[in-house]
């Protein structure tokens, strides 16, 4: 996978655990800047997606909704 460089400036707490973590787990600093960065994506992207389906829930006519107790939970998955 192609990789891209991107600098940023964190603060130097930060830095020093980066540091920290970097040295006892053997990996590099931007090893796990990248991962810290792709949980977080991850985290917005989930978040941004519920929140569109929650205003997409709310937009729609209540009549198309199916009440949990119109569920007939017995025949599910069969």
């Amino acid at each position: 996978m192609a990789k891209n460089q991107t600098n940023l400036r964190i603060e130097k707490s930060l830095d020093h655990r980066l540091e920290v973590l970097a040295k006892r787990t053997g990996r590099s600093k931007a090893f796990h800047a990248a991962e810290a960065i792709e949980g977080f994506l991850d985290d917005q992207e989930d978040c941004l997606l519920a929140q569109d389906n929650l205003a997409d829930f709310r937009n729609e006519d209540d009549s198309a909704m199916l009440l949990h107790e119109d569920v007939n939970w017995d025949a599910l998955g069969q």
